[in-house]
């Protein structure tokens, strides 16, 4: 058994870990790195990225039969699935390199490409090698949550792991759950060819604005999916490409199923309990510093710190472990900065609070001011009109923005900031913007806030009389 000391042990190749690594490497501290799949983590192989490069093809498709309102001959695409899979794994091969063994290696991460696991609070061991740390980081992801329904383990199914790997279109995608992944699956299978049902046992964007999901909602059904809520799936029955899943609303058969429910925390190799590491179904327990409440050489990072689970807050979360494991600072995480998006056509958008969280904080002091996509003279110079911004302002500064529409995750960026930095609507409203652009949305937001104070005040319009009268 070989055995190593190093500074920082870190668990998990993924997008947080990595980020650490990268850091803590160059900044002359002495990193080991213990990944035992694939480097680049779940967003790399599984999730955002090769998601959002078949949403490219499905996209492509979709616009070549849609061209009539801009003057372009419409045509119906003869779509090759199985080379929108090529394109697929072609974007990841492209990206694998900047997260692979070989470029840690070059930075000076000692890369040992076996899982870890706790074997006392002080070592974790990986394979024949015991190491032995000042402090660990566990950042192992999550993967597909697979709900116990009777049948499933009886019939072929798949999850957003090997999805991808899928070349024969499906005739019928058969999509369980309808929050972002099933959505985003949804819609860029349905342009790919697909019929699509998705069934969902509660409401479809759960978790988003009610009128902001409808917006993208109207959407998806305009193009053909077949969308049943608040049907939970009681049993699924089958063979080979004739696949039905029975809920209280129906029974529902297709070619394919694709289960999108939801996420589980990968813990289950890690042993937390010979570490002495507090832990439950969500995660590691840990506090607002990311640290292990019962190991304080244990810190956690991205999904496994039982928060949110986007890849941003992951590359977040390792910015706030390198301030205080590297620097000895006292660091922190929010949460009320961070803004997640889902990219279906259009786009769902959201930072801060929803109006609904944002009236049972705040009550009265609440504002919520609204601007109409279709107001936007770029959105409709390319017809894209249908979408919607809604800022929620208490005493001047945004405390949450939701928008529905054409670049609505771009958009988000520019709330993102203001609420990460405590800024005012008057610093949107005084940003100067090309015209024309998509951005101006977010500025015409702002500037709703100050017109009934600007227009409709009685006080500002005595002063401008004053002024028109006396001053020469």
């Amino acid at each position: 058994m070989n055995r190593i000391k190093t500074d920082i042990c870190i668990i998990g190749g993924g997008s947080g870990g990595l980020s650490i690594a990268a850091g803590a490497v160059q900044m002359g501290a002495k990193v080991v790195l213990l990944e035992g799949h694939k480097m680049g983590g779940d967003c790399l192989n599984y999730g955002c990225v090769p998601s959002k490069a078949l949403i490219a093809s499905a996209k492509q498709a979709y616009a070549m039969s849609h061209g009539a309102r801009y003057g372009v001959g419409e045509v119906e695409a003869q779509v090759d699935y199985a080379a929108a899979k090529d394109h697929v794994h072609d974007v990841i091969a492209t990206i694998a390199p900047v997260d692979s063994v070989e470029r840690f290696e070059g930075l000076g991460v000692q890369v040992i490409e076996e899982f870890g696991k706790f074997i006392s609070k002080t070592e974790v061991q990986a394979g024949e090698t015991i190491i032995e740390a000042r402090r660990f980081v566990v950042s192992t992801g999550s993967g597909p949550f697979v709900p116990p329904i009777s049948g499933l383990d009886d019939v072929a199914y798949y999850t957003n792991e090997n999805i991808f790997d899928l070349r024969e279109k499906p005739a019928h995608l058969i999509i369980i759950g309808g929050g972002p992944i099933g959505m985003e699956m949804a819609q860029a299978h349905r342009r790919l060819g697909c019929e699509v049902t998705v069934i969902e046992g509660a409401k479809a964007f759960g978790k988003d604005d009610p009128e902001m999901a409808e917006i993208v909602l109207e959407n998806l059904r305009a193009e053909g999916i077949n969308i049943v809520e608040e049907a939970q799936a009681e049993k699924i029955t089958g063979t080979g490409q004739a696949i039905t899943v029975h809920t209280p609303k129906g029974d529902f058969t297709g070619s394919h199923l694709l289960m999108a429910v939801g996420r589980k925390v990968n813990t289950d190799k890690l042993d937390l309990d010979a570490g002495g590491i507090a832990h439950d179904r969500s995660g590691l327990k840990v506090g607002a510093d990311l640290r292990s409440v019962t190991n304080k050489k244990v810190y956690a990072a991205g999904d496994v710190a039982g928060g949110l689970q986007f890849t941003h807050v992951a590359g977040y979360h390792a910015g706030v472990l390198i301030r205080s494991m590297l620097f000895g600072l006292p660091s922190k995480q929010r949460t009320d900065h961070i803004p997640w998006a889902t990219y279906t056509d259009p786009e769902l958008a959201q930072v801060g609070l929803t109006e609904a969280q944002a009236k049972k904080k705040f009550g009265a002091q609440l504002e919520v001011v609204r601007f109409d996509f279709h107001h936007n003279d770029r959105l409709i110079a390319e017809r894209k009109t249908k979408g919607l911004i809604k800022v929620m302002v208490v005493k001047g500064r945004p405390v949450g923005a939701s928008i529905a529409g054409h670049m609505a995750g771009e958009l988000i960026g520019m709330w993102a900031m203001a609420i990460a930095n405590k800024m005012k609507m008057s610093a949107i409203a005084n940003t100067v913007l090309p015209y024309p652009t998509v951005s101006e949305v977010n500025k015409r937001a702002a500037g709703a806030y100050f017109t009934p104070r600007l227009f409709e005040s009685p006080t500002v319009k005595r002063v401008v009389g004053f002024v028109q009268r006396w001053l020469p």
